[in-house]
């Protein structure tokens, strides 16, 4: 074996994250030549027309060289059986196939190790690739793609189409005939090359030459990279028709990674030097150039989290990418970074910019081998990286206890909380109705001149219709209807995919839109706000005459039901607040623009129908409210019913609010908000400050934050509760988990880069649903981030979703003011 110059690893080029464990100089530049590494060895061209193959698992440093090219070798591949391991290796002369563990052999022997010479095709050859089974080889020479059968030395096929040189060519693991490419014309195509036909071909996709390619068999996606840090993910599902799944620009979700890694170390820090911190955060400047993708490889994980849970992150599927200047691990599911190491971080590694490279890691395995050639200069080094320690030096610190929605402790007496259960928890004596009614009686005028004596005025107030029923017979009849209608039937766990358009109705004579929509908790009645500033309730069937309930001067861009379906929430553009009786069709409480600054951008019930939760300008406030339901014949135009403010609280980075979200349906400590700044603030209400802030959590401020608030009518896991969506324009939908802070999943399939339009869980938590502009509403599955099917029939853009708590139905609205209800088939 022949003994190539080595230049061994000193301490200066060992750490706890990345360890150098071989360098070599080679003659003649390696800087764009593609290299080749799997879970044993690791293949480069030295010196020119020597191929060289290092194994990192070795006992020795020694290199095993193989001999046979004259010119410079160009590309070099690792097959994908491992018994026997194949090399192949091209140049302009000819290509060659190796069996490593033979020629390994036969250089122990001291014999001169020989490979199979596939052919010459007298071409610069820039991509190699085996058949998943290595019968065969596509070699990419120009822009032509050819077929070469292994064992008879023979050309099957040549794929002619590209308009500039072909960079990288992958075989579909699922479909064998199938064969895809990406080129410097900036375009992919798919192959079927037993064919020889085309199948599909992309439209450019960057001014960029596409570099590298891999294809994700588990999530059947296609992942490419280009020279300028673009990263498209393609769905390869046959019904999909190659649609885009995600677009990343990987400069971008680096800087986004370390702005959420500073901003968790300063929030981590003493409240009082917070402000110091954040204000040095703000004044780094990091000025980095483009990543260019020269590399894919897949990657599994295997990160611990704090909790277990629903979404547990063991053996998370990412990728590895190979850049320049840093290798980054990606998350193919929630299209964020996990991890980024930066080459100029390690000063004694001896390529700090890289031309090429290649890194490979195998499943559950806490090491990565990477091999790289430098950029300015004619060094290889193949560095060994420890995973645990890369994942642990960036993972963002905690904010020193676990979150969770449902709520762990009992309320502080310093609470806000405690204004809404203080009357709750007081003891009460056994004949609380009798005192409550003399109490209100007493407390009337002498003179009773605001009543006629027909009405009844000597009775107790409605105040007392709380109390329950003695009329059992009247009782039990309407118990059996109700129960009847919704209450004995249980969700459907086995058919819960709505997708057959039963009715569709329009809300108004004229096209108005439909900005907001919710069922009530027991899925009988369905909520809408329009645009021509009213508020109706129709049946969760959509039949029949809605109730309507009118006042607002402005667009309603919010309703809400409360826990008890008694009361409705509106808040409109005219900067009021109303609550309305369901069942009276009538104002019950008024809130005006006096009380607000400015816009009210989100409003709902909260700690069961306790509080009235609302944002207004960089700040959420809580109302605490009494209903007056005594009628006064005579005085209805003075309400009684009353409100007082008991807390409010800015974010922390003093921008506006655009929504606020909390969990009414139990009692919950969270309150959830997106400000304009991109970010999402926690607050924990039992202490009454801020518990967390993720940063950067879309390119654009987040429009509506959705909570898994679950149904009466279906039971889920209890920390499936802590899961969240948020929505952007122009930025999909990511799916988060409270406990850990992080994104778990992002949904992007969906066309949405103009009108805000709304998400919604399913009751049984495995769908989300939104809207979009191309006229279909789109159901995702949460396992996966392509959609599991698009609903049709609509006739303008979707900007609401909600499904029925009660039922497996799915009711959409859209910008021209038509409502839809999808069933199961």
């Amino acid at each position: 074996m022949e003994t190539l110059p080595e230049m061994p690893s000193t301490d200066g080029h060992t750490s706890d994250i990345v360890t150098e464990r071989y360098l070599v100089e080679s003659q003649k530049s390696t800087a764009h030549v593609p290299l080749a590494c799997d879970t044993q060895h690791c293949a480069f061209p030295l010196d020119g027309n020597h191929l060289c193959v290092w194994s990192p698992r070795g006992t020795s440093h020694q290199l095993l060289t193989l001999q046979g090219h004259h010119q410079l070798i160009t590309a070099v591949v690792f097959g994908n059986q491992t018994d026997p391991l194949q090399l192949c290796s091209a140049s302009q002369d000819r290509i060659i196939v190796w069996n490593v563990d033979e020629c390994r052999e036969k250089t122990l022997e001291g014999l001169t190790p020989r490979g199979t010479i596939l052919g010459s095709l007298l071409q610069t050859v820039l991509c190699l690739r085996f058949s998943l089974d290595d019968r065969a080889v596509a070699v990419c020479a120009g822009n032509k793609i050819s077929v070469m059968d292994v064992e008879k030395q023979s050309v099957l096929v040549e794929l002619q189409g590209h308009q500039g040189s072909v960079t990288a060519v992958e075989f579909c693991p699922w479909q064998t005939h199938i064969l895809i490419s990406v080129s410097e014309d900036r375009s992919f195509k798919v192959w079927d090359y037993c064919e020889g036909s085309l199948i599909y071909s992309s439209s450019i996709l960057t001014a960029y030459p596409l570099l590298s390619l891999l294809i994700n068999e588990e999530n059947q996606q296609l992942v490419t990279g280009s020279a300028d840090g673009q990263l498209w993910i393609f769905s390869l599902i046959e019904r999909h028709h190659y649609h885009c799944v995600a677009h990343v620009d990987l400069r971008k979700k680096s800087e986004t990674f370390s702005t959420r890694r500073m901003m968790a170390e300063q929030y981590s820090l003493p409240e009082d030097s917070r402000y110091h911190s954040r204000h040095e955060v703000d004044k780094r400047e990091e000025a980095e150039a483009t990543f260019p993708v020269l590399s894919l490889a897949q990657c599994d994980l295997c990160l611990q989290d704090s909790q277990s849970g629903v979404f547990s992150s063991e053996g998370t599927k990412c990728l590895w990418i190979g850049s320049s200047t840093a290798l980054f691990i990606f998350n193919l599911a929630s299209v964020e970074l996990e991890a980024a190491l930066h080459f100029k971080e390690f000063q004694s590694l001896s390529v700090q910019v890289a031309g090429s490279c290649a890194v490979m890691s195998e499943a559950r395995s806490p090491k990565a081998f990477c091999i790289l050639s430098s950029m300015f200069g004619n060094k290889i080094a193949m560095l060994e990286i420890s995973l645990n320690a890369l994942l642990s030096s960036q993972r963002c610190p905690g904010t020193g206890r676990t979150l969770s929605v449902l709520a762990s402790s009992c309320v502080l007496p310093t609470s806000p909380l405690c204004f809404g259960i203080t009357k709750e928890n007081s003891p009460k004596p056994a004949n609380t109705k009798r005192h409550a009614m003399r109490s209100v009686v007493e407390d009337r005028p002498l003179v009773f001149h605001t009543k006629i004596r027909s009405s009844g005025y000597t009775s107790a107030p409605h105040v007392t219709m709380f109390s329950p029923k003695t009329n059992i017979k009247h009782n039990s009849k309407r118990a059996s209807k109700f129960k009847n209608n919704y209450k004995c039937k249980e969700y459907s766990l086995e058919r819960f995919l709505p997708r057959n358009l039963s009715r569709q109705v329009a809300v108004a004579q004229e096209p108005v839109a439909v900005s907001c929509v919710q069922f009530s908790g027991d899925g009988q009645q369905l909520a809408c706000g329009l645009a021509n500033h009213l508020s109706l309730v129709f049946d969760a069937s959509l039949s029949g005459t809605p109730a309507a309930f009118s006042g607002h001067d402005g667009a309603v861009n919010t309703v809400c039901w409360s826990h008890d379906k008694r009361w409705l929430l509106s808040t409109g553009r005219d900067r009021t607040l109303r609550m309305w009786s369901v069942h009276r069709t009538e104002l019950m409480l008024l809130l005006g623009p006096d009380f607000f600054p400015k816009p009210i951008t989100s409003a709902q019930f909260y700690y069961m129908d306790s509080f009235i939760l609302l944002s207004s300008g960089p700040e959420f406030r809580l109302l605490k409210y009494h209903i007056d339901l005594c009628r006064d014949d005579i005085r209805r135009y003075k309400p009684k019913s009353r409100y007082k403010p008991i807390f409010r609280l800015p974010l922390t980075s003093g921008a506006d609010v655009t929504t606020v979200s909390a969990v009414n349906d139990f009692y919950s400590h969270i309150v959830l908000t997106a400000g304009r700044d991109r970010s999402v603030e926690v607050f924990d209400l039992n202490v009454g400050h801020s518990a967390a802030v993720i940063a950067e959590v879309h390119s654009r401020p987040a429009h509506q934050i959705c909570q898994n608030k679950g149904s009466s009518f279906t039971t889920q896991p209890s920390l499936a509760y802590n899961l969240f969506l948020t929505t952007a324009v122009g930025d999909g939908v990511r799916l988060w988990d409270l406990r850990t802070l992080r994104c778990v999943r992002r949904f992007e399939g969906h066309p949405n880069r103009c009108y805000p339009c709304g998400v919604a869980f399913s009751p049984c938590g495995r769908l989300m649903a939104c809207g979009a502009e191309d006229r279909h509403a789109y159901v995702y599955e949460m396992g996966s981030s392509s959609f599991l099917y698009r609903l049709a029939g609509h006739t303008d853009t979707v900007t609401e979703v909600a499904f029925n708590p009660a039922a497996p139905q799915l009711t959409t609205a859209t910008l021209d003011g038509k409502l839809q209800l999808f069933v199961v088939e």
